[in-house]
């Protein structure tokens, strides 16, 4: 059955070649996201992998700006977790904990709000896509701030090819699929 459902989720991945600039391959989760089944069967694919890893030890699921925002919440109901956000900066209210990140761009920074976790809680970081692996170190890195146990990373897709996997050092990282 998981063949099936992880079938049926690398079906609904679409490919657009030189998007955003010339020659990127950019993966699309959007009709994943209009479809039901193949939604349903990515979320049961990733708790399914985080049950078997980790049992019932984890405390919270984080979703990481902006697109694990679409995996975070319902994976967190599927384990019968809560769900703490890690933002962009100046997007969360009250008082937060910060760390920046090197974009090919410039700069950025993530942002958490200061009581969200207590120290030892442990956390499994969600996002849609792995890349760099820029943004998830910094999202790691915010929650050891906060003295939290992070004890992995998971997303969607994987882009193999640009290491971002590498980045997170020590960190376990699981993806449902990769590609180049």
């Amino acid at each position: 059955m998981a063949d099936s459902q992880l079938q049926l989720v690398a079906r609904s991945i679409r490919s657009f070649p030189d998007f955003p600039i010339p020659g990127v391959l950019f993966r699309d989760i959007s009709p994943l996201l209009k479809d039901p089944d193949s939604f349903r069967a990515s979320i049961s694919l990733l708790a399914n992998h985080l049950r078997k890893t980790h049992g019932g030890k984890i405390d919270y699921i984080a979703g990481l700006d902006s697109r694990g925002f679409l995996f975070g919440p319902s994976l967190a109901q599927e384990l019968g977790l809560g769900l703490v956000l890690i933002r962009k900066r100046g997007k969360l209210p009250g008082p937060t904990v910060s760390a920046s990140y090197t974009l090919e761009y410039g700069k950025a920074e993530l942002e958490i709000q200061k009581d969200a976790l207590e120290p030892g809680q442990k956390v499994v970081i969600v996002d849609d896509l792995l890349a760099t692996g820029g943004t998830m170190r910094t999202a790691c890195d915010l929650l050891v701030q906060l003295r939290a146990d992070v004890l992995e990373c998971v997303s969607l897709v994987e882009l193999t090819s640009l290491k971002g996997r590498e980045k997170l050092g020590a960190v376990p990282f699981f993806s449902l699929l990769q590609y180049e």
